[in-house]
């Protein structure tokens, strides 16, 4: 076994730049955050909940708990998002890609490893806040986060992925909170940015 690279990234900073304030200060409607110029938009975020609360709600008695356990859920997957636009800026700097195939073959390993692709799913769901259609873009950023690891150490993606963050120059609609750039943080975000585990020992915490 290798290990992988888990994320658990929070990240946010209300920056100066005019694209989410109009002169009145308020943000513009319709749109989550602007990420290297880029809306992403409120309902492009609302759906990625929708999927998660779907997926909660099917889990039957389990599904009041999951709910409850996500109260801020809007935030987290804004979060996540962020974060995965954050790790394809570093991969573009640093000339780092994937493939299909790396996706798929990282998808059957975490599945292996959790005796099964239904007990993977549940895992990421419980642990992530993941819908099983957001699975694909995890694992993206899994393979990424290994090779980035690869090429500048175990612990040491911090100030690559803070400069990535401020090359984005990421700004959030202040309803979702504000983003730390030093801490790479969105809100109240109480994970670090990069934590390392063993697959499959626990389940990425933050996606």
């Amino acid at each position: 076994m290798h290990r992988r690279t888990a994320l658990s990234v929070s990240t946010a900073l209300l920056l100066a730049a005019p694209l989410l304030s109009a002169c009145s200060g308020q943000a513009r409607p319709g749109t989550a955050a602007v990420v290297g110029g880029e809306r992403i938009t409120t309902s492009a975020l609302q759906a990625q909940v929708n999927d998660v609360r779907a997926a909660q709600n099917r889990t039957g008695q389990a599904a009041a708990e999951l709910i409850a356990s996500t109260p801020n859920l809007e935030r987290q997957k804004l979060d996540s998002m962020l974060q995965s636009h954050i790790i394809d800026r570093m991969a573009k700097t640093a000339g780092i890609s994937v493939s299909a195939k790396e996706i798929e073959d990282e998808r059957k390993a975490y599945v292996e490893e959790n005796q099964g692709a239904e007990q993977f799913e549940a895992l990421l769901l419980q642990k992530g806040a993941m819908a099983p259609g957001q699975v694909d873009r995890f694992l993206r950023d899994r393979v990424l986060l290994t090779k980035l690891t690869a090429k500048y150490g175990n612990g040491k993606l911090e100030e690559p992925a803070r400069t990535a963050a401020k090359a984005l120059r990421i700004e959030v609609n202040p309803r979702y909170g504000s983003f730390d750039v030093q801490q790479i943080k969105l809100g109240a975000g109480e994970t670090p940015w990069i934590t390392q585990r063993t697959r499959p020992e626990q389940a990425p915490a933050g996606a």
